[in-house]
């Protein structure tokens, strides 16, 4: 290691390309490669199987569905956990995947055994199988309007694919909306009448209701495949469905018996925005799309949207998740410039100008050396990684200190600028370098918590150890190289300049403290060391009592203070819709009547605080609808 730092030392422009590199390859990696994003994304070792049973309740759920899928995986390895859900209509398994197996050769083995119950209802729709995995929603396009409902989504559906087609945006859900339904009514006395039953109606509807191949014809100009167009889409399309053809020709169809209806499914399913009907479009990035840039993308198309709009069309944004990261990245730059100040000032004061210089110098190397090697860790920008940065931003100079004050040192004692640099260097190298890898020592267990919390605490150290080797190799292979460069010039104070004269005040007062207050403080507590030790443990001790006493509390991921207050009101199973909505008013009303209060409003515009209100009505309000 001696023999590596006295080579980088006497070869400035080693050092000098090294420190580019690691600057180029940061910045290229910043700008062109690693993705940003709110949350980290990844597997979360969950499966989940969803079977929806309309009309059914949670008892009947249980017992046909979910206790059949449990007892059909139960003996499959790799399963951890197995967590049922039976709710009104539908029936969920969530199944914890244990560490050390494959997610996917899961997933696939749990569906083989689920897909081979024969059993279920028959009134049972398809099992749904997905491996979980958060979601990655950026921001929220709501549009809201006094109009029906089907013109509401005709315009929301419009909207929605207008985003779809904007530069960058691959994934756009529509929610807050119930699902298309095509109600067929047909009394019994019109299917005795006809000589009909509901099973021969819906056969035909199922034979007639369809699109078919008809093989190909080859000709000279070509080959042209043929395909039978019946697939109905609308009611009129039903109605037109034959159910008797006659002996003389004349046809019944089903529109002449049957009752058909374009409509929605009948399910409590809706939102309101200020007060009027409203549809949501959440916008959600995809593999390494930019949060930030998206998040902008969609506010310049609602800009541009709304004045096409009619009036009395409300056209916003809510719940913008790229301010978080902006957030976390102004408070990581704010951090950086405050921390690299205090630094600078403090050596300035204490050594030399270009001696500050030199080690703030390597907070930015560090840094982009980190950053070089995220996307190879599988690490992107996001709250918790830009949370590692922040974390590491005051330790990170440590070393670099540590090395620039004994060059100083040896310095001040007459060496030669370059014997300086090398021996100041090497003195120091085996305590720091311990000193660092006891720090990244630290940070190690954390990569080794299991479950989801663990992916996601991963991220600190995976930034936080890079970073300190980084500045390891900044302090032992770059500095020592620049600080040769420093010059020691013993002048009396009258030769000195107003700054200079400054600098060695605080120099003689830190020399002067050490030397009369703590040295002597020192020599007492080591001849006392069983008294020192005694009151260190003491100290210890109460701090630890407090710990254990709940004196401290301890939360796991404690609340941050966002921009929306959210009040989630819970009904139990069956209560009408109506009941629900009367109680949603109630809440409502506290809204507005805040919204008037002065002491909610801002003192320089004297408008309030509360900017919008939104409430929805459903189980699955803002998880529904169909991404494109």
């Amino acid at each position: 290691m001696h023999g590596i730092i006295a080579w980088f030392t006497r070869n400035g422009v080693a050092s000098n390309l090294l420190m580019v590199a690691i600057l180029m390859a940061g910045l290229n990696t910043l700008f062109k490669r690693i993705p940003t994003e709110v949350f980290p994304e990844f597997e979360l070792d969950m499966i989940s199987v969803s079977v929806p049973y309309r009309g059914s309740t949670p008892a009947e759920v249980e017992e046909s569905i979910v206790v059949k899928i449990e007892e059909s995986i139960q003996d499959i390895q790799g399963i951890k956990k197995i967590t049922s859900t039976a709710a009104e209509g539908a029936g969920s398994v969530n199944i914890e995947v244990d560490k050390g197996y494959d997610s996917r050769e899961l997933l696939d083995d749990i569906k083989n055994r689920v897909d081979s119950i024969n059993s279920f209802p028959v009134e049972t729709e398809k099992p749904v199988f997905n491996l979980a995995k958060p979601r990655g929603e950026v921001i929220t396009v709501v549009l809201a309007a006094d109009m029906n409902e089907h013109d509401l989504r005709m315009l929301g559906e419009q909207i929605r694919d207008e985003i779809i087609n904007l530069p960058s945006i691959t994934q756009v859900a529509l929610q807050a909306v119930r699902p298309y339904e095509i109600s067929i009514e047909v009394s019994e006395e019109t299917l005795q009448r006809h000589g009909l039953t509901l099973e021969g109606i819906a056969q035909a509807i199922r034979f007639s209701s369809i699109d078919l191949p008809a093989g190909a014809i080859k000709t000279q100009g070509g080959e042209f495949l043929l395909r039978t167009k019946g697939q109905a889409y609308v009611g009129a399309d039903f109605e037109e469905i034959v159910l008797i053809t006659r002996g003389d020709g004349t046809r019944l169809t089903l529109g002449d018996v049957a009752d058909i209806n374009d409509g929605f499914e009948e399910t409590p399913l809706f939102a309101r925005w200020n007060g009027k009907p409203s549809v949501m479009i959440a916008v959600s990035r995809v593999g390494d799309q930019n949060a930030i840039d998206l998040a902008n993308t969609v506010k310049a198309y609602l800009a541009e949207r709304r004045s096409s709009l009619p009036e009395g069309v409300d056209l916003e944004f809510w719940n913008d998740r790229s301010k978080i990261v902006i957030g976390r990245i102004n408070t990581l730059v704010s951090s950086a410039l405050q921390g690299g100040a205090l630094v600078f000032i403090v050596l300035a004061l204490f050594l030399r100008l270009s001696l500050a210089i030199w080690v703030c110098v390597g907070i930015p190397v560090a840094f982009m050396g980190a950053i070089a090697f995220m996307p190879q860790l599988g690490v992107t920008i996001n709250i918790i990684s830009l949370f590692g940065f922040i974390l590491v931003l005051g330790i990170v100079v440590d070393d670099a200190i540590v090395t620039g004050e004994n060059i100083f040192s040896h310095l001040q004692n007459g060496d030669d600028p370059t014997d300086a640099a090398i021996t100041g260097t090497q003195e120091v190298s085996v305590p720091v370098i311990f000193g660092v890898l006891t720090t990244v020592a630290a940070f190690v267990p954390i990569m080794m918590i299991d479950g989801f919390r663990g992916k996601i605490f991963a991220q600190i150290p995976l930034v936080v150890i890079p970073v300190l080797l980084f500045s390891l190799v900044e302090s032992k292979l770059i500095l020592p190289a620049h600080l040769k460069h420093l010059r020691i010039r013993n002048r009396k104070p009258s030769q000195l300049n107003p700054l200079s004269r400054f600098q060695r005040f605080f120099a003689d007062g830190m020399e002067s403290f050490a030397r009369k207050i703590y040295r002597p403080f020192l020599e007492m507590a080591m001849k006392n060391r069983y008294m020192t030790l005694s009151v260190f443990m003491g100290v210890c001790i109460i701090l630890f009592t407090m710990l254990l006493s709940n004196r401290m509390m301890f939360v796991f991921f404690p609340r941050v203070p966002t921009e929306r207050l959210t009040v989630r009101l819970t009904m139990p199973q069956g209560t009408p819709s109506e009941v629900t909505q009367k109680h949603i008013n109630r809440i409502l009303e506290v809204a507005n009547q805040l919204k008037e209060r002065n002491d909610f409003k801002e003192p320089s515009t004297g408008e309030s605080v509360i900017v919008n209100v939104m409430d929805v009505v459903g189980a699955s309000g803002l998880t529904g609808g169909r991404s494109r």
